[in-house]
């Protein structure tokens, strides 16, 4: 990932409009800014969540709140709670998330 031209800006993200993204159960509520080749996203998971997909995306994910747990497609299986953080490349390792309890998560990628 290179961030170029970029000015310096914040972000109050309550003012970012929320798009709802269904899982197979439960929803995310993602509000993202882009930044030219780079998504920048406060992402909420309502209790219950499954993500619908296996994602291959490259995310640096940071748990803000709540609990998430993180599934690999090699079986392994990750539990996140806030102040922890995963970090994957595109194409590295397919990847899908749900949480119990809800989850509050800062994601760049």
């Amino acid at each position: 990932m290179k961030m170029a031209d970029i000015p310096f800006q914040t972000v109050d993200w309550k003012t970012v409009e929320a798009t709802e993204h269904p899982g197979t159960a439960g929803k995310a509520l993602w509000r993202t800014r882009q930044f030219g080749e780079i998504r920048v996203r406060m992402v909420e998971y309502t209790p219950g969540y499954v993500a619908d997909h296996w994602c291959e995306k490259g995310h640096v994910l940071l748990v803000l709140q709540g609990r998430l747990d993180t599934e690999l497609a090699d079986g392994r299986k990750v539990t996140l709670t806030p102040g922890t953080s995963y970090q994957v490349a595109d194409g590295a390792e397919a990847h899908r998330s749900s949480t119990d309890i809800g989850a509050k998560l800062f994601i760049v990628d």
